[in-house]
């Protein structure tokens, strides 16, 4: 498998994020590879350029049970702009009893742990669940968001869900980000304009002051280096066999 991410990363070298999702349609099939949208600005940039591209190619986004009102209006906003359905995957209901009966609605407040539990039973699971649809996957990964993702590839293996993730906006600054959503009138959160440079739930979301880092305001009661929800852990490229 290390060899043939090599093969990939040397295809896509130097292509621009619109030729890596053209590439990518054509060397995983589309029935084959999807975008997995959190709503943000980067995720839209990549649904405008692969609607674009080819209106079959395939884009879903989680909702948690705990997403803002904003990121709800950006999902129909979205769907209205370019008459395409979303697909909505969301958490297994039962375990989602079953984690706020025995821990209480608010438990990631309280440790670690328990925020990692809330996000594994909100996003990764059924994430998990929907990826095995696929063989590989898109996001919107810039490795200047965090300094968890410094060390982020264009393409890479993801160990944790066993499929090739592609991450065209990588190298992308938050600037280029938003100079191509104004330049093509692409649908973005309000909360942007509320001081939210990234949003995720509701509950562990706050805006930021000028100056802060991105990723201030996500569980801003955690360190840095803690501030993943599991979805994007470092991949490792298992061995051949």
């Amino acid at each position: 498998m290390q060899e043939r991410i090599a093969n990939y990363a040397a295809q896509i070298r130097d292509k621009s994020p619109q030729d890596i999702l053209a590439w990518a349609l054509v060397e995983f099939g589309i029935p084959s590879v999807a975008l997995a949208s959190s709503m943000s600005a980067e995720d839209q940039v990549l649904t405008d350029m692969l609607w674009k591209q080819n209106k079959g190619a395939h884009i879903f986004t989680l909702d948690t049970g705990r997403l803002p009102q904003e990121t709800h209006d950006l999902i129909q906003a979205t769907m209205r702009k370019y008459g395409k359905a979303l697909q909505v995957v969301c958490p297994e209901k039962a375990d989602i009893e079953a984690m706020t009966t025995v821990h209480g609605p608010n438990l990631f407040y309280e440790s670690l742990e328990k925020r990692k539990m809330c996000c594994d039973v909100r996003k990764v699971q059924p994430l998990r669940k929907e990826l095995k649809k696929y063989r590989a996957w898109i996001t919107g990964l810039r490795r200047d968001q965090a300094t968890t993702r410094q060390n982020t590839s264009v393409i890479d293996w993801d160990e944790t869900f066993g499929l090739v993730k592609i991450n065209p906006l990588i190298d992308w600054s938050e600037q280029k980000v938003w100079e191509y959503v104004r330049r093509e009138g692409v649908p973005y959160n309000a909360l942007h304009d509320q001081g939210y440079p990234s949003i995720g739930c509701a509950p562990c979301t706050r805006a930021v002051v000028p100056g802060e880092d991105i990723r201030s305001g996500r569980w801003w009661w955690e360190s840095p280096e803690h501030k993943e929800c599991g979805l994007h852990l470092k991949p490792r490229a298992p061995e051949d066999h």
